[in-house]
């Protein structure tokens, strides 16, 4: 006697399984993750030591980079059945058609969310030991891997609509241009693209910013989803509905998303000590203070015992108060590269320029030509006295040598009334040298 077999159904997950491991989805995610790397490498100056800046640059390659190239392999993705003629044997199939697009969309979008996470790993190693403040933020990690996973869902359903074998190109280039343009926008709305920069470098979002940038990028592709896929279509009205609130809030708000970071955004100074002033920078600058104090020992030293000689020097984000002057504008990739000076020297001779620099003027003419030039020329050898270095600009200055050439009492005397001369003067309020 024969016995007939009964068909053994498999479980859901095996398709998805089968298609993890095969086709274009590793390789998206492996492209995504170079693409990203790739694009960090060259700006690791501006961003190993920071938190803020590292996710910065991250979300940024992501989205406007690893953004299209996930959109393309989606829409390959998408397009599969078309090319090898499979189309009309899906509708044999007894699953729904929402589970059969899901299945075949979700391998593309969860190789590309390990590639993103890959690289973000990869970039948090690289900034971790050179960090002193704050910390990554999960919020911004959680709106890149949802405008990830939506924007491969979008490629998928085009590839699927579109049965042109350039589609995929062609949405890549499309999806980079929709994505750039809000940035060359001078309104709120240009936070509406997923692929805006973000200043997080002493900033952190508003702790409603995941919830609302998932809503508006995931409810578009979700109703896109819906709209093509699920059997009661209607139904795309409620998430496309929730993405254009959530679209209305984020363009109202604007730069609001964005709220100072305490942790980045205090202050830390050097010790006290009788005859040197104090030095204060950002948290995040805090193991800069040893080679910046170092680098202006001599600046110092030449200023001790000058009436009015600033007490403090803060960093060129505070503003100075009575018995302050401010420090040289150093930032990551332009002074600052992994928490050291990169020219201590131009340091201390802009530091220098901005305690004594005025905007003084005496007006046109042949004269006031005469007493501009008599200025710049004082401030000029000042500036050169107090930080050490040659002169930039009149290196045969004879000012300079009669600065130097003063009794230290004297000079003391004379560079307390130069300090004293405010910051908008006549030419007769500069002393002569």
């Amino acid at each position: 006697m024969t016995g007939s077999k009964t068909p053994v159904r498999r479980p859901a997950h095996t398709a998805l399984l089968a298609e993890l491991r095969r086709g274009i989805a590793p390789w998206t995610g492996l492209s995504v993750a170079l693409t990203i790397l790739v694009t960090l490498w060259g700006k690791a100056s501006q961003w190993q030591g920071s938190w803020g800046e590292t996710q910065s640059q991250v979300h940024l390659a992501a989205a406007l980079l690893g953004g299209p190239l996930v959109a393309a392999a989606a829409c390959w993705q998408g397009g599969r059945e078309h090319r090898r003629h499979t189309a009309e044997l899906l509708l044999s199939v007894p699953r729904g058609r929402l589970a059969q697009v899901t299945t075949a969309a979700a391998p593309v979008v969860l190789w590309a969310a390990a590639g993103y996470l890959v690289a973000l790993a990869a970039a948090f190693a690289a900034t971790a030991p050179y960090t002193a403040a704050g910390g990554p933020s999960v919020s911004i990690v959680a709106a890149d891997l949802g405008f990830l996973l939506s924007i491969g869902l979008v490629g998928f359903v085009v590839g699927r609509l579109v049965r042109w074998r350039l589609i995929a190109p062609v949405s890549a280039v499309c999806a980079y241009v929709v994505l750039g343009f809000p940035g060359y926008l001078d309104t709120s709305a240009r936070f509406l693209s997923p692929a805006q920069e973000l200043f997080l470098d002493g900033s952190a979002p508003v702790w409603w910013f995941t919830p609302v940038l998932v809503t508006w990028t995931g409810g578009i592709a979700v109703a896109l989803l819906l709209g093509y896929a699920a059997r009661r279509r209607h139904l795309a009205v409620v998430p496309l509905a929730l993405a254009i609130a959530a679209g209305t809030l984020i363009a109202h708000t604007g730069e609001g998303l964005f709220r100072e970071d305490p942790a980045v955004a205090r202050r830390v100074c050097t010790k006290a000590a009788p005859g040197t002033p104090q030095i204060c920078v950002r948290a995040v600058d805090a193991p800069v203070l040893p080679q910046a104090s170092e680098a202006l020992r001599g600046m110092f030293s030449r200023l001790e015992g000058v009436p009015g000689a600033p007490v403090r020097y803060v960093d060129s984000g505070t503003d100075p108060k009575d018995g302050e002057a401010a420090l040289a504008h150093v930032m990551r990739g332009w002074g600052i590269t992994r928490n050291r000076l990169t020219d201590p020297h131009l340091y201390v001779y802009d530091t220098a320029l901005g305690l004594v620099n005025h905007d003084c003027s005496a007006g046109p003419g042949e004269k006031g030509r005469k007493q501009d030039e008599r200025m710049a020329r004082t401030t000029d050898a000042v500036i050169s006295w107090l930080s050490g270095e040659d002169s930039l600009w009149y290196p045969d200055s004879r000012s300079l040598a009669r600065l130097k050439a003063m009794p230290e009492a004297e000079r003391k005397v004379w560079l307390g009334r130069f300090l004293a001369v405010p910051a908008h003067c006549t030419p007769a309020e500069v002393p002569v040298l």
